[in-house]
Order: C-alpha cells, then structure tokens, then sequence
C-alpha cells in the first residue's frame, strides 16, 4: 500500500476565530479558506495547556501535558519520549521540521549547537524571528546577507539576562521591540521574513521528496507577537474598519489574584486597533505562503495523496481582559484554535464541518490511523477519522476538553467551563447564558449542580486518561 504524506501547517499563537472561515468577516485568508472548503473544519477544538512548550509537547506526542511532567514553560521535552515522527519513521516516512518546534528553552543555549532530532530526519530550527543565530538567520545570510541587521524583532528578555549573566556578545542587531503594542512594518524585503523562510524551505524540502511518503511539519511563528509584518500584507486592511472587544470584555476582573495581578484595562481604542491590525496581517500573510505551499502540492500531483492539517499550539487575548497574550485561566481565545484536516484523496472528506468538542492530543492517531498505523495504548487522543468519515460516535468520548497547567486544570463542555486551582478554589462560567465567560457563577445558589457535575466529569476524565504500565503476569 501507499501511505500518504502528512502535512502539518503550524502557526502559534492563532486563536479559532482568526480565520474567514470561521465566521470572521474582515480577517482575509483565502487560502486556509480553500483548504477548510476542501476537507474538515473542527469548529471546536481545543490544546492541552495555553503555552508553547506544553502544548507542543502534547501535541507531538498525543499525551497529556500532566502525563508528560510539562505543564509549564522551560521544561526540556525528553528525548526518549515518542513523538509524531517516531511513529511514522518506522513506516519507512522521511520526516522533517522547519521553523520553530520548541521543544528546548531557546534563551539559555547556543542556536549554533546541532537540535536534538526528536525523531526527525531533517531539522532546520528556529523558535524565534531573528535574535538566534539559527537556520533562519543562516538562511537570509545566504540570500540577502546585507539584510540580516534588519530582521531580528527584537531579543527576549530572558535571553538578555543570560548573555549578560554569561558574558556573550554575539553581534546580532536587534531594531524590533518585543512588545511595540502596535502594528509595525517589517523593515527588511517582505520575501525574508521568518514566515517566507517556513514556508519556501517547506517546499523545498517536498520538492527534494520522491516516492518515499514524507511528514513535514511547517513551524510559523506567526502570529505571535511582536506584531511585525510587511506593509504589504498591512495594507490589506482598514484599521477602522477592525471591531474591537466590547468594553465589558476588555475590563472584565475576576477574583484569581494571578489574573488581576497582571491586568492593565487602560489600551486605547487606537492601541487595540493597531495590535488587531498587525494580528490579522501576519495571519494573511501566513495564508499567503500557505497558498504557495498548496499550489506545490497540486503542481507535483502530491495533493490527493497529502494529508494537510492546520491547526495552532494556543491562541491569544487580544485586548480581552485588557491584556496580550495567552495563559491563565484558560478560556476560549487562548485554548480554542483552528483545526483543518482535508484527508488523501482515497479516504475522502465526508463531513465539511464537525462542531462536536476535539483536543490536540487526537491528532496524532488521526494521523496515524490515515497512515494504517496501529495507535499505541500510551496515547491518549482518539482518532478524529470516525467524524470526518460521518461516523456515529459515542457522544461520551467527545462531550468535553481538558486544559492544564502548574496550579490548575479547566475542563471545557458544551455549556459551560470550570476552572480549579490546587488550593480548591473554584469557578464556574455558564457559556450558554454568558458566552465571553466573564462572570464566575460558582458563588450562586443555582449553580451548585454544575459544580458538581464538572468536578465529576474532570474526575472521570482524570481516571479515563491514566496509562499505566503493563503487567506481564497476574502478580
């Protein structure tokens, strides 16, 4: 048999409404558009924690952060742990991935060092668009050395703290602020931005390809801040044209002190406009090389024997709750994230559109039971190939998504989210009657049946999750 290439188009940081076919009326992507119109959109599809590296680390992996140990940031993914690429390798797939993967810290370690693999074939890392000397830098000093002073957005401030505290001048000009909290151009030719490298050694690398299936996963790091982007893709848009978060939405406080502690409700409508602008500009241009990536496919005939997923590792406030970002206490804009899968030819795309609620760790057997792969017992997920096919499913196994990180779990249903804290604290928001869950409702009277009703469903999922290990013998 022939087992199809796997395509994954990764972004960070997009949140499941930047997407014109996600009901979003000014954002511009035509060709993620095309592509949803071309296979199966999960409308409701949430990650496993709200920041990059646990997420990432589940979604390779298709295993729950907490069963990891990465529940939060910092945490090195071990490399005896088995992801995507391990499974399909085995299959006789050559397997690559350009861009960011982050699975490493990236501020404390010299980008020149070769990456661990991680299962891949074929590596060219770079977490971050320009402050490394990675493969994206090598790949502008290549075409554009003259260049290279002008396409770093900015250097973290952890990596700072580092390099001082160790004493390293590398030389890399930094012109970007890492939070300008507003749209900038982006200085440098539009062709050499991080987005266009993801996506022309993409295609590189499927063009290099012969008859041996392939995985290839394409790490953009858009549309991640800082909002940098070429005028371009900014001159696509109105800025007065972009709605903004109503005002309840951008002041909502609740009672967590790790929330308020952080909350600053006073962007002005211009500041929230400009950030929104640069956003949806680098999601466009994202969509941009994507549409190059996919007329690739249907160019060297690769397009029915492709599977081609995209999806994103979290979202990002956008002014909600008056602050950028992602993190605590996970709701909607920072956990649901698109998710697009158009199958090979031969299995086809029954169900255009799925609402029923789907986790990141799912993916990874739906890629594999594509691949008539065996899904291991270690793995947590359930293949999604059940409802794009149509299928009937048991409504239990996909009723509810669970989000965690270091101190707290929240547990994502139809109705309504609960959210618990490892000093008991709790909350509870009814998405039926108040659907920007601004208001914990735990407090009232009338809510004590939620309450109890999520705890139990969490509990259940906690139990339902658990791998242990096999026993070769009763005792």
């Amino acid at each position: 048999m022939q087992r199809p290439n796997v395509l994954v188009l990764y972004t960070d940081q997009q949140r499941w409404d930047a997407l014109g076919a996600a009901g979003n009326p000014e954002i511009i992507t035509p060709n993620l558009d095309r592509l949803a119109a071309s296979g199966t959109m999960f409308s409701h599809h949430f990650v496993q924690n709200p920041v990059c590296m646990p997420s990432r680390a589940s979604f390779l992996s298709g295993r729950y952060p907490a069963t990891l140990g990465i529940t939060h940031m910092g945490v090195p993914l071990p490399q005896d742990v088995r992801l995507l690429p391990h499974y399909l390798s085995g299959y006789g797939y050559r397997t690559a991935n350009i861009g960011k993967l982050h699975a490493l810290p990236h501020a404390n370690r010299d980008h020149r060092v070769p990456h661990p693999s991680y299962g891949f074939d074929h590596l060219e890392i770079s977490d971050e668009p320009g402050p490394y000397e990675d493969s994206y830098r090598a790949w502008v000093r290549h075409k554009a050395p003259g260049s290279l002073a002008r396409i770093s957005l900015g250097l973290p401030p952890m990596t700072s703290a580092w390099q001082t505290a160790m004493g390293i001048e590398d030389g890399i000009v930094h012109t970007g602020d890492r939070l300008p909290k507003r749209a900038v151009p982006f200085p440098a030719p539009p062709g050499l931005t991080h987005t266009a490298f993801v996506a022309e050694q993409t295609q590189a690398f499927i063009e290099r390809q012969g008859s041996q299936p392939w995985l290839c996963i394409a790490g953009f790091y858009s549309p991640h801040s800082p909002w940098v982007v070429p005028q371009e893709f900014l001159d696509r848009y109105d800025p007065a044209a972009i709605t903004l978060p109503s005002q309840a939405v951008r002041t909502a406080l609740v009672s967590f002190s790790r929330r308020t502690e952080s909350v600053d409700a006073s962007a002005s409508d211009d500041e929230l406009r400009s950030v929104t602008h640069g956003y949806y500009a680098m999601v466009s241009e994202v969509d941009h090389h994507v549409g190059h990536i996919l007329d690739l496919l249907d160019e060297q005939g690769l397009a029915d024997s492709t599977m081609v997923i995209f999806t994103s590792d979290h979202g990002e406030w956008l002014g909600r709750y008056g602050r950028y970002g992602k993190g605590h206490p996970g709701d909607d804009t920072v956990t649901r994230v698109p998710l697009i899968v158009r199958n090979p030819a031969a299995m086809g795309n029954a169900t255009a559109l799925v609402e029923t609620i789907v986790e990141a760790v799912d993916v990874l057997p739906t890629i594999l039971e594509a691949a008539a792969i065996q899904v291991p017992p270690i793995l947590q997920g359930r293949s999604l190939q059940p409802l794009i096919r149509g299928e009937p499913v048991d409504a239990a196994c996909h009723d509810s998504a669970i989000t965690e990180h270091a101190g707290w779990k929240t547990l994502r249903t139809r109705t309504h989210r609960y959210l618990i804290h490892e000093s008991g604290e709790e909350a509870i928001y009814d998405l039926a009657v108040d659907p920007d869950g601004l208001t914990d409702v735990a407090s009232l009277p009338n809510s004590g049946r939620a309450l109890a009703d999520h705890r139990h469903q969490l509990l259940t999922r906690q139990l339902q999750r658990e791998r242990p290990l096999s026993r070769t013998w009763t005792y």
